[in-house]
């Protein structure tokens, strides 16, 4: 019989102890992780776990409740596909850093994606004051093209003064 496979998803206010406590239910309830992003954002703590190893959704629902419940986490869980082993690796890094302003996020993806840059990790922060505001943005992902049509391609956004960097990513394998 095939595993199933669930990606889990979890938000609540950060504090210590919630890996903790989410791996150990999960342990306790025979489950396996496979690949997973942790993190903090504003505050605020995320996760996104593959398990493998519930009967159903029910049932790890059930294991992760007492976790959810004392610890006010919000729980959503889809069943998926695993592909594990089927880790790509970055070719190029994005850097943008300017004025805060709604949609750089979205003016940097889309020259990204027409040229079929596939995003495999992308992390911003907000920096500088209250006053002044300052986005930073940093991104890594797959591309067949070369570092000067991505450059063109963000172009637009170097014209309306942030600065933008396109780097190759090295890799070392050996």
């Amino acid at each position: 019989m095939k595993e199933r496979w669930w990606m889990i998803t979890l938000i609540g206010r950060d504090a210590p102890g919630i890996v903790a406590a989410l791996t150990r239910a999960l342990a306790d309830g025979g489950c396996n992780l496979g690949e997973t992003s942790m993190l903090r954002l504003g505050g605020n703590f995320t996760v996104m776990m593959m398990v493998s190893g519930a009967a159903d959704e029910g049932a790890l629902s059930a294991l992760l409740d007492p976790v959810v419940c004392e610890r006010s986490l919000c729980l959503h869980i889809d069943p998926i596909e695993a592909h594990l082993h089927e880790h790509l690796i970055p070719n190029l890094q994005v850097s943008v850093s300017g004025a805060d302003r709604a949609g750089i996020v979205a003016q940097v993806a889309g020259a990204l994606a027409e040229g079929g840059f596939n995003i495999l990790d992308l992390e911003s922060d907000l920096a500088g004051t209250p006053d002044v505001p300052v986005y930073i943005l940093q991104i890594s992902g797959v591309t067949n093209e070369p570092v000067e049509a991505v450059e063109r391609r963000l172009a637009p956004l170097r014209a309306e003064g942030i600065s933008v960097n396109v780097a190759p990513v090295e890799t070392y394998i050996g």
